[in-house]
């Protein structure tokens, strides 16, 4: 492992930490109560775990997974990553920017959202972004290699003092989840990690090839695989840490019910709290900024990125038409307030992560046993029937196995594999 390692890795962790992603581990430490080793345990799985493999895969197919995806099937290819664009861009992870730095720097101020507040920051923050992706220079990215950095100090600084402060608190012994564990593995899909390790691995390991003078091929997913691991280990330290915060946290039930009846998010709140109690009401505002500036620089870099991809795809339409369109999506969307694009999100994340996690599986399965493009192709086109079934609330899905899990899906995988085998051997 040697330098250029660490900076590959810790820009692999600046492309998977989205301030977006501060808000999750907070609420999901209040809601898990005694129950919060088992609830993070599962949210590490899907939000740092999925992502490190999905790294790691990458970096045996030349192309990353465009070119392992296309070689399956280019149709699937192109609705899978289209997919996945959509939902890390203007559906989802671009409008929760704009919500979440709504309710990190204006919220506070006001006691609760109101819709006048919300439109005009919006419209102001939406302006500057789209700004910016018609206009990409080098300052959003040295304004973002700033950010970071700025950002993980002040979350670290905030742990350390949280701990003082909530060292002695006798934490509440109730969970307000079911199953915590399954529970935190869908709450780790919020963070859209896996995701986005599907669209943006090929620019790490294009970053390590830049850096590596022409290595062996072994070389570069060994250096891929220490980079995901640096990555990797440094989110699953941020996210414990901010979920103990809000594990130990005092804060009642009933007043976090009013919380959320006000329209705010729980986890922007609890991160408020913390921070006003650790360092005041200064630290709380320069918390506040600093994640509203990490906020735009990630809405910025996937404005472009969504916009580059659609317009190599489909190249009639230009890159800024394909900008303003985004822009304007994810500028509504943010208006409907983040509780709301949370919540609109999780049935589509319910489809997606099953279809990515299945090409992850038969990607990964294909590495070390090779598996007839046929197998492939039938384990995702299986799993998606069944995902978008599940979804869609048909009653006899409620039968399948592992459906208490949201796991349904999971043996139709192996079953498409298996049955895919089959008939390619048959064929040969």
């Amino acid at each position: 492992m040697n330098k250029n390692t660490f900076v590959v890795g810790f820009m692999l962790f600046a492309v998977f930490f989205g301030a977006g992603n501060l808000i999750f581990p907070p609420k999901l430490g209040f809601d898990s109560g005694a129950d919060f080793w088992t609830a993070i345990l599962g949210f590490t799985l899907t939000g740092v775990g999925l992502p490190l493999i999905s790294t790691i895969v990458a970096s045996y197919y030349e192309g990353g997974y465009k070119k392992a995806l296309e070689h399956i099937s280019p149709i699937i290819s192109l609705l899978l990553l289209s997919a996945i664009y959509l939902t890390i861009g203007p559906f989802f992870a671009i409008p929760r920017t704009g919500a979440t730095a709504y309710d990190m720097v204006v919220v506070p101020f006001l006691g609760e959202p109101s819709s006048t507040s919300l439109f005009i920051f919006t419209s102001l923050y939406f302006g500057l972004a789209l700004w910016l992706s018609l206009n990409p220079t080098k300052m959003v990215d040295r304004i973002g290699a700033i950010l970071t950095p700025a950002l993980l100090i002040t979350i670290i600084a905030l742990v350390i003092r949280a701990l003082m402060l909530f060292s002695g608190v006798e934490n509440a012994e109730v969970s307000f989840l079911e199953m915590p564990f399954f529970t935190g593995f869908l709450e780790g899909y919020q963070t859209m990690d896996a995701l986005a390790a599907f669209a943006f691995s090929v620019l790490v390991i294009n970053a390590i090839k830049a850096k590596s003078d022409k290595e062996a091929e072994v070389s570069l997913v060994k250096q891929t695989t220490y980079a995901a691991l640096i990555a990797a280990i440094s989110l699953a330290v941020i996210y414990i840490s901010i979920g103990w915060i809000g594990y130990k946290i005092p804060l009642s039930a009933e007043n976090a019910t009013a919380i959320v009846t006000k329209g705010q998010h729980l986890g922007t709140f609890i991160l408020n709290e913390t921070t006003t109690q650790a360092f005041g009401e200064l630290g709380r505002t320069v918390l506040g900024i600093i994640v509203t500036l990490a906020c735009l620089t990630t809405a910025v870099g996937l404005i472009v990125s969504t916009s580059a991809y659609f317009n190599s795809v489909f190249p009639k339409i230009s890159y800024k038409v394909y900008a303003v369109i985004f822009t304007l999506i994810g500028f509504g969307l943010a208006n409907q307030g983040l509780n709301a694009v949370i919540s609109k999100a999780v049935p589509v994340l319910l489809v997606l992560y099953p279809i990515a996690m299945t090409a992850l599986i038969v990607l990964l399965i294909n590495l070390f046993m090779p598996l007839p493009v046929l197998a492939q192709r039938l384990a995702i086109i299986l799993v998606t029937i069944v995902a978008i079934m599940s979804v869609a609330g048909l009653a006899f899905m409620n039968h399948l196995p592992l459906k208490a899990y949201s796991m349904e899906w999971l043996p139709f995988a192996f079953i498409g594999c298996f049955i895919g085998y089959l008939f390619a051997k048959k064929q040969a």
